[in-house]
């Protein structure tokens, strides 16, 4: 298995103030993969458990079972790491694992599952300051890379971002490809373009729409799917919920019911636009994202060669979107500007009161440009951090750096 360092990172800096540590996410993410290749160097023992196994489901039901099975199956003392896959099937969980934490001090839990609905509202509650949460997106382009080919991975971060085109061609080809097929590890893995597409068709009919029906009335199913391929039309786009009902065939309160939905089962992504202005900005329209771009296509029915798609900047900017998250803490925020005039800068972003804007252009430039609504906006709000987000170049120019969508990772938010 191929380590997720940037995830490993996440958990280690948890466990040193906190026992509890919950991994959450799309299905077919790689949580579990992330536990099982986490470093146990540190721990005096480890045990792995399946919660969607009912004989490990009735260990929990009482804390004399569970400690009599730990005492024999990971030491005497119930000291180590207790690593738990898929554990909100485990009904009461929540509450054991804070009587085994408080009990035994020396005792960490690792723990994975695929829906905050059922997740957070066992979570939240009952393991308040004793847990982290973490949510796991799908593969970074660099992650992609380190899945595809090594070599890649080396040269993407370790390549100067002005090198020269021959250079980063290879990454290029490799990102044409992320833009469309997404970085679903299963997907990532395979080479040939066909079964990419029917891996994914397989999650999205297989995971997504086999978890939906749960929450979905039946006599909303059909208008369901149409919503969805309505948002992956939308990518990037603002959206009304008016316009959603209408052609989805959905009342109001069911189109916002299931788009909070889609965002629970982190499906999307929605972005609350930025303002400080009310009169000039709009300030009530949400962006939709979507947190896998073959999950996306796959919905929206296209795996057309990106240049010749007209959904291009939109992949683009969420591609650009999603590494922006990747690199966010729990204190940062990820907003767009537009006004009533239609002047927009695709996202700016504030962490721990260190504010950028970004703006993305699926384009190549000959030499680096004016940006005048990214330096305007800039200027008015007190923003010294400019990127420009493109396919070619990487440069500085009056005061916006040009940065190749390759190495958005490179973006510090």
């Amino acid at each position: 298995m191929i380590r997720r360092t940037r995830y490993e990172l996440k958990i280690s800096d948890a466990f040193s103030v906190l026992p509890i540590v919950v991994l959450i996410g799309a299905r077919q993410v790689g949580k579990t993969s992330i536990m099982k290749t986490y470093p146990t160097d540190g721990f005096r023992d480890t045990l792995f458990m399946n919660g969607q196994d009912p004989e490990t489901a009735a260990l929990f039901e009482k804390l004399g079972s569970i400690e009599q099975y730990l005492k024999v199956y990971l030491n005497p003392e119930i000291e180590g790491l207790l690593l738990i896959d898929e554990f909100q099937y485990i009904n009461g969980i929540s509450t054991m694992m804070k009587l085994l934490t408080d009990k035994h001090e020396h005792l960490k839990i690792l723990c994975s599952g695929s829906s905050s609905l059922d997740i957070l509202q066992k979570v939240e509650e009952s393991l308040a300051g004793r847990v982290r949460v973490i949510e796991v997106l799908s593969l970074s382009f660099a992650e992609y890379l380190l899945f595809r080919d090594e070599k890649l991975y080396k040269l993407q971060q370790e390549v100067d971002t002005a090198a020269g085109e021959a250079v980063v061609a290879p990454l290029m080809d490799a990102y044409r490809d992320y833009l469309v097929y997404g970085g679903l590890p299963r997907a990532a893995l395979v080479g040939d373009v066909r079964q990419k597409a029917e891996i994914l068709n397989d999650i999205y009919r297989t995971y997504l729409l086999n978890d939906v029906r749960h929450f979905v009335a039946n006599e909303h199913f059909v208008g369901f799917n149409r919503l969805i391929r309505l948002l992956a039309t939308q990518t990037s786009n603002m959206f009304n919920i008016n316009e959603l009902s209408c052609e989805s065939g959905l009342g109001y309160a069911s189109c916002e019911t299931y788009i909070a939905l889609l965002e629970k089962m982190y499906i999307i992504k929605t972005v609350e636009p930025y303002f400080t202005n009310k009169r000039k900005a709009i300030t009530k329209m949400k962006k939709v994202y979507f947190n896998d771009l073959g999950l996306r296509n796959i919905i929206y029915g296209s795996f057309n060669e990106v240049e010749f798609r007209t959904d291009n900047g939109a992949l683009f900017e969420n591609e650009v979107f999603l590494e922006l998250c990747r690199n966010a803490t729990s204190a940062t925020s990820i907003n767009f500007y537009r006004t009533i005039n239609g002047t927009e800068v695709d996202f700016v972003v504030d962490g721990f009161g260190d504010r950028l804007a970004l703006e993305c252009k699926f384009k190549r430039f000959d030499k680096p440009n004016n940006v005048k609504t990214l330096n305007g906006f800039c200027d008015e709000e007190g923003i010294s951090s400019r990127y420009l987000a493109n396919m070619n170049l990487s440069a500085n120019h009056n005061g916006i750096q040009f940065i190749q969508g390759v190495f958005c990772d490179r973006v510090k938010v």
